[in-house]
């Protein structure tokens, strides 16, 4: 090895030599910023890692780390920020535990007289810049697709498709038909069904806030679809509000079955298929 390789890895060196004390101010920083939020022993542990494939990056170019040899902290600093979003932590948090071994870098060097080790400090810090703000946008990808996750299951879970009698199934409403809802509800109802043989399904906006033409539309396309698989579709939950605005809004709902009631488009749906249901007296 030359004398000027030893030179470039100096501060490399310096980092590797003072490994313990660097990590230890490292996580007492990040720490003090989380307000006990994280406890020294959990950052310690990812620090260590990070640590460790910061360490050989040191003496590189840190102003792209698009490149391969930044494939590892990368991927690293993606599943580091993926848990604190997961955590409740902010961005800015998650992003200053990179920037904050900055600091401890530079206590290596503040004292020294070698203007090439400063320069590498420099380097190093470049480099855990844009180390940091990758982890920030890592971040941000990782907050959007964990609410698109939570938005899909929270979709699943406010459009149910129950069987409530034989041959019948309902699809309860509630809140606001969009396009998404609809295709979500057009796709459980389809396979239930297939699944259940079902010939009745009773679509019930009694919960749905209003209704204009769009979600008309949205309606009506449930509608064709559940037909198409020969299925009887009822609309039920009429509200006389919501019979006004249809009104006066000239919505055609043509041949499609409605009712005020759920308990109207089932008793409909049973008579369709020759039951009765009679009250009886108790004695």
């Amino acid at each position: 090895m030359t004398a000027g390789a030893r030179q470039d890895n100096r501060l490399t060196e310096l980092l590797r030599t003072n490994t313990g004390t660097v990590i230890e101010k490292w996580v007492g920083a990040a720490a003090a910023l989380l307000r006990g939020r994280a406890t020294q022993a959990e950052l310690t542990i990812d620090f260590r890692e990070l640590f460790q494939l910061v360490l050989p990056l040191a003496g590189q170019d840190g102003r792209d780390i698009s490149g391969p040899a930044f494939g590892e902290v990368r991927s690293f600093l993606q599943e580091y920020s993926r848990s604190r979003v997961r955590g409740g932590f902010t961005p800015s948090e998650t992003a200053s535990s990179v920037f904050s071994l900055k600091h401890e870098a530079f206590a290596l060097v503040e004292n020294g007289d070698d203007p090439n080790l400063f320069r590498q400090a420099l380097a190093f810090s470049a480099l855990l810049d844009a180390l940091g703000l990758w982890t920030f946008e890592a971040f941000s990808r990782a907050r959007e697709e964990i609410i698109r996750e939570q938005s899909e299951q929270l979709l699943e879970l406010t459009t149910p498709v129950v069987k409530i009698w034989e041959g019948v199934l309902a699809v309860p409403l509630v809140g606001t038909l969009d396009s998404a809802r609809t295709q979500v509800v057009m796709e459980k109802l389809l396979e239930m069904l297939v699944e259940t043989g079902s010939e009745h399904a009773i679509i019930d906006i009694t919960g749905v806030f209003a209704v204009d033409t769009q979600v008309a539309q949205h309606l009506l396309k449930t509608v064709v679809a559940a037909r198409l698989m020969g299925a009887e579709c009822i609309v039920s939950g009429i509200r006389p509000q919501i019979a006004q605005t249809i009104v006066a809004l000239g919505i055609e709902f043509g041949d499609i079955v409605t009712k005020a009631s759920l308990a109207d488009a089932l008793r409909h749906a049973l008579r369709r298929d020759g039951v009765d249901v009679v009250r009886r007296e108790v004695v």
